[in-house]
């Protein structure tokens, strides 16, 4: 089965995690597929293949023929999970040899990805390209990963003749919701080091991730009638509105790039007496991330002060560290993966991730593990599309990492 096979079988179910959820996996649908890869890896042969049923979370082998190399396996891990921020449910096709121009995604609906708002768009002409139908999102983040991973894992049983290491492989819930691959079992995966497989453009990869946190600001008002409130009213909402504008309006998502840390406001529950804000706080450096972090309390209790103790709270927890204090203690996994990433054709670019991966809360687990990008362009939204030529070009990169040597 190929790639484009695979992730078209694997798009078609749905898998959205859901924030806010109160349990682990936020859904049940992330099974569907979990059972699904369990049921496909045990026909391929696989060895060791397991599915947690309680956390969701799949795991299996793909032995080694290099005896020497017995005890160094490829760890590879991606996430079944599909992000809640469009509609799932979706509709896969494959358009043939793109031709640089307008792509109609739905006429009915007169859904179109214009060429001119998706630059990225003119490196694919003449590809095949997996796309919506412009209602849902496709879910190449991740399944494009999982396809790869799992027509790697055919080729190398079906090639007794390369040889390679052994392969250890895993597939984990809620990455888009910071699950993080919090179960998954490190003695059973099997594997000392690892890459994760998630992000856009073909032959990028990542060893350094934002150090993160999420915040709960919360504010208690005291609601009265409006026609005696003077004095006595204390209106969360204002209160609310009055903090989300003591962020400092340039470090936002949308006013930074590369290494400059920013507060995002993810939510906002608001009546008069109460309000919830939710937020996240990012940053490379360590030094100013812990800075953020202290501004944002310093900033909740100024209402302490004005209003009187009680008013507001601060709940800041960490979610994941900058994997580069890890990583630069294994420089050979870098290494490593340039040169699978050159022999395949294509020019390693790295840059500071703008986010985390799994591999960030792995690596302060004790499995240190860079992120290989899957290959997938406009994440998240209505207009994702995967090139198939990318994830053909990822199972190289991975026979490659795999330490493949041409039998005869």
């Amino acid at each position: 089965m190929t790639c484009e096979e695979r992730l078209i079988r694997y798009a078609k179910i749905d898998t959205q995690s859901a924030r806010f959820a109160g349990k682990w996996p936020t859904t049940d649908k992330q099974f569907d597929l979990a059972r699904e890869l369990f049921r496909e890896m045990t026909e391929l042969g696989l060895s060791d293949v397991y599915l947690d049923e309680e956390h969701c979370v799949v795991c299996g082998r793909v032995p080694g023929n290099v005896l020497e190399a017995e005890d160094d396996p490829l760890g590879l891990i991606a996430h079944m999970d599909t992000a809640p921020d469009a509609p799932g449910g979706a509709k896969p096709w494959v358009l043939r040899g793109y031709d640089g121009g307008d792509i109609v995604l739905n006429e009915e609906k007169g859904i179109v990805m214009r060429a001119a708002d998706y630059p990225n768009l003119r490196q694919y002409i003449g590809q095949d390209l997996v796309l919506t139908d412009g209602t849902t999102l496709l879910g190449g983040d991740d399944k494009a990963s999982i396809a790869a991973m799992m027509t790697l894992a055919e080729y190398l049983l079906a090639h007794p003749e390369v040889k390679h290491r052994p392969v250890a492989m895993a597939f984990t819930p809620d990455e888009e919701v910071g699950g993080l691959a919090k179960d998954l079992d490190l003695a059973r995966f099997g594997a000392p080091t690892a890459y994760t497989l998630d992000g856009d453009h073909l032959g990028w990869y990542e060893d350094e991730t934002f150090n993160a946190s999420e915040a709960v600001v919360t504010f208690a008002g005291v609601s009265v009638h409006t026609g005696t409130a003077k004095g006595i009213m204390k209106n969360a909402c204002d209160m609310a509105a009055a903090f989300m504008g003591m962020l400092p309006a340039n470090e936002k998502p949308q006013t930074t790039e590369g290494r400059e840390g920013f507060y995002h406001v993810v939510s906002c529950e608001a009546s008069c007496e109460k309000a919830v804000v939710h937020l996240i706080i990012r940053d490379h450096d360590a030094g100013k991330f812990a800075a953020r972090e202290a501004f944002v309390r310093a900033c909740a209790d100024t209402f302490n002060e004005t209003y009187g103790p009680g008013t507001a709270s601060c709940a800041i927890h960490e979610q994941y560290r900058n994997m580069r204090e890890v990583i630069d203690t294994v420089p050979e996994l870098v290494t490593r993966l340039v040169e699978a990433i050159r022999a395949a054709g294509i020019e390693p670019v790295c840059e500071p991730f703008r986010g985390g991966t799994d591999g960030a809360a792995l690596s302060f687990r004790g499995l240190p593990c860079p992120n290989l990008s899957a290959g997938y362009e406009n994440a998240h939204g209505r207009f994702e599309y995967v090139p198939v030529r990318s994830m053909e070009k990822n199972v190289e990169i991975l026979l490659n990492l795999a330490g493949v040597i041409s039998g005869s």
